[in-house]
């Protein structure tokens, strides 16, 4: 094709250097321990000896690192426009996240979160998802064990969405559809990693699909898909059809408005202060 324009390369809000991807590779280590030490502990580990104590050691732990990878982030390159678009971003968010809360799980702020990480990166989408879910949970009072894990798993959801392919040239009906299906898996993905964060606070002799410490992994593995399947399905399941409806519906405008946001911004250009002449 002659004649036409080539696509401009899209800016990105933070530009990862190696200590922020060794700080998110870190986090990101610790998250998937924590997440899934149920089954990479074996049963005679003494980790399972204090079930009921891990997941608020691994809280603990997440939330220090969390802030830990946002700092190293922001002294990465996280400027004051950045800061200024996170933090209209994040409001956005958390204002989403209330309108369908408790509602088979309609929760909007999902394909916003999956939009943002697309224009402005895989960094920035981090930062965006962690404090979207720290500030959502200080609205809806949803401040407790689970909500470290919760961010860190919006983090992970929207910088997911910044590392899909063709950010520069994959434009329209195309990127729509790629939005629209990384949307609905991720939001099942998120639900799952979610109940594993909650799943082993159950008592076990409250239900047979407890995680139960002194049982084989393959065992518990099985309890752990009843479990899902008996409390999360048909509320993930929605998360996921909004995602899917909303990016379809809104992701041409909502797109266009956060690149051009992007554009205006010129967050690769420094800022710089002129002396006043004369």
């Amino acid at each position: 094709m002659t004649g036409g324009s080539p696509p401009q390369r899209q800016a990105r809000a933070v530009r990862l250097g190696p200590r922020s991807i060794a700080a998110l590779v870190l986090v990101s280590a610790v998250g998937v321990a924590g997440f899934g030490w149920p089954f990479l502990a074996p049963p005679d580990a003494s980790l399972n000896a204090h079930a009921q104590d891990a997941p608020w050691l691994f809280a603990g732990v997440l939330v220090l690192l969390v802030a830990v990878v946002a700092a190293t982030i922001s002294e990465s390159g996280l400027g004051p426009k950045a800061v200024a678009m996170l933090g209209v971003l994040a409001a956005a968010g958390a204002a989403l996240r209330p309108i369908g809360a408790g509602t088979a799980g309609l929760e909007p702020m999902f394909f916003l979160m999956v939009l943002s990480g697309r224009v402005l990166g895989p960094g920035f989408g981090f930062v965006l998802g962690s404090v979207t879910m720290f500030a959502s949970a200080l609205l809806t009072g949803g401040v407790g064990p689970w909500m470290p894990f919760q961010m860190l798993s919006m983090g992970w959801f929207t910088m997911g969405a910044g590392l899909l392919p063709g950010p520069d040239r994959l434009r329209g009906r195309a990127e729509l559809l790629m939005l629209a299906a990384y949307g609905f898996l991720a939001a099942f993905a998120y639900g799952t990693v979610m109940n594993l964060a909650g799943w082993t606070f159950m008592n076990t002799l409250a239900s047979n699909i407890a995680f139960d410490p002194d049982a084989s992994i393959a065992d518990n593995l099985a309890r752990f898909l009843a479990y899902c399947l008996a409390t999360s399905l048909g509320w993930d399941g929605g998360r996921a059809a909004m995602t899917v409806v909303l990016t379809l519906a809104l992701g041409t405008p909502v797109l266009k408005a956060l690149r051009r946001a992007t554009r205006r911004a010129a967050f690769e250009t420094p800022v710089t202060f002129e002396r006043p002449t004369g």
